[in-house]
């Protein structure tokens, strides 16, 4: 700040001197409303266009660490909120650090700021689907996909993520109908891995194999796609109707949060579905990135995804990836209270 003041004075004095000497007669006048302009105008157009703390050495040094670098673009946007870019790179930065809550709350701010801009609109849904206890799209993330294919149909990301939701939901007619104007768009291994969630999303529907997908409906050597099939113990007693199955595939030894996951009626018992990467709630961690996964099955009486007194659960299961052979779970048996 000393050096602005400085440089300030500076300008302003060899202003005085230059514009007195040109104008000897009535240089007083001049020197005395130059001396008095020009340091007020340029601190207003510093103040408009810059910041004077930029010019500080300590500012102008590297940071030391990632969280230096935090903390200074967090001061910087406290100063100056309207910078959706600071705030990608702060919300990019949490996310990093597996601060999803704040990474959510941050990319948040830049959607705000450009609300025309589907990328950043689709990476908030993102955020606010990574940041959520079970990893789900919630409906003003969904409404926010929605809003971008409106105006853009061939966004890729909103598309993959739109389905994914849809298959969250239980919706898979409506995955089926959201990923496949995607199909024309790849090709290669995504291709190959998107005709399989089709067909997966298609079988979970009720919905007869299409000749794209007929192929790719059961995984086959080489895929990390699971088949699994989960029955209950056939010496339990009978369930309460509105409880929700949940098969859930997970990282070996480590966070509770699913790979991949999906919901069932207990109705529907006994199930036999194929877990894939569409059923992974972050596609940034998907079921094929991993060697090994450990599955289980739970039945939950509130319907929520996340453990809690009375649910029923299986033992777990650890898989080695590719499986060619179907993984059984089998569900404990309890009363109805």
């Amino acid at each position: 700040m000393l050096l602005f003041v400085v440089l300030a004075i500076v300008l302003t004095l060899a202003t005085v001197v230059v514009l007195t000497w040109g104008l000897r007669r009535g240089a007083s006048r001049v020197a005395i409303a130059v001396t008095l302009l020009v340091p007020v105008l340029v601190a207003g157009m510093y103040m408009l266009v810059g910041t004077p703390q930029a010019l500080d050495p300590e500012e102008l040094a590297a940071p030391d660490s990632l969280d230096d670098a935090i903390a200074r673009l967090e001061t910087d946007l406290q100063r100056d909120p309207r910078q959706p870019e600071g705030w990608l790179l702060l919300g990019r930065a949490y996310a990093g650090l597996e601060r999803h809550a704040d990474a959510r709350d941050a990319i948040a701010r830049a959607a705000k700021l450009l609300p025309e801009d589907d990328a950043v609109q689709v990476e908030a849904a993102q955020a606010s689907a990574r940041a959520a206890p079970d990893r789900r799209f919630d409906a003003a993330a969904v409404q926010t996909l929605r809003n971008v294919l409106a105006r853009n149909p061939d966004h890729q990301h909103a598309r993959w993520y739109l389905g994914i939701a849809q298959r969250q939901a239980g919706d898979d007619a409506g995955a089926v109908a959201t990923w496949t104007p995607l199909l024309p768009l790849l090709d290669g291994a995504a291709g190959d891995a998107l005709r399989t969630q089709i067909a997966v999303a298609r079988t979970a529907a009720g919905m007869p194999a299409d000749d794209a997908s007929a192929t790719t409906a059961v995984p086959t050597p080489g895929t990390h796609a699971l088949r699994v099939r989960v029955r209950l113990d056939p010496a339990g007693a009978t369930l309460p109707g509105d409880a929700t199955v949940f098969v859930i595939a997970r990282r070996p030894g480590g966070p509770p949060m699913p790979v991949a996951v999906q919901r069932h009626p207990v109705s529907a018992l006994p199930l036999d579905i194929v877990l894939g990467d569409g059923d992974s709630p972050m596609p940034t961690q998907p079921l094929s990135a991993l060697d090994s996964v450990e599955i289980i099955a739970r039945i939950s009486r509130s319907g929520d995804a996340s453990r809690s007194d009375g649910d029923l659960e299986s033992a777990p299961v650890r898989v080695t990836l590719p499986a060619r052979d179907p993984v059984e779970l089998v569900l404990p048996a309890a009363a109805t209270p």
